[in-house]
């Protein structure tokens, strides 16, 4: 492991810039806003995935979807109005106002 530093179990390489005494402080300055900036992006990042994520209308109700879509290919737009009425009723109680 050659020219490595061992600090808190961790293999770090050793290089000139990081033996200058200088050069941890002043990097440890604007990190810390940095750091303070990345811990509120988490803690907004947490609250927005902990919130139930809302369907897209093309997404929900894939079964009547599918039931509705083979119908309309195979007879008609006319001879589907039960097919097209049960995917609006799925659609509504998914919260689409269709």
């Amino acid at each position: 492991m050659g020219n490595a530093q061992v600090q808190n179990g961790v293999t770090a390489p050793s290089s000139s810039a990081s033996n200058q005494p200088t050069a941890p402080a002043a990097s440890a300055t604007p990190a810390a806003p940095a750091t303070a900036a990345t811990a509120a992006t988490s803690a907004t990042a947490c609250e927005v995935s902990n919130a139930p994520k809302k369907k897209k209308i093309c997404c929900a109700c894939p079964d009547t979807k599918r039931l509705r879509d083979e119908c309309i290919v195979e007879h008609g737009e006319d001879a589907c109005a039960k097919w097209i009425e049960a995917h609006r009723i799925c659609l509504r109680a998914e919260g689409f106002n269709v």
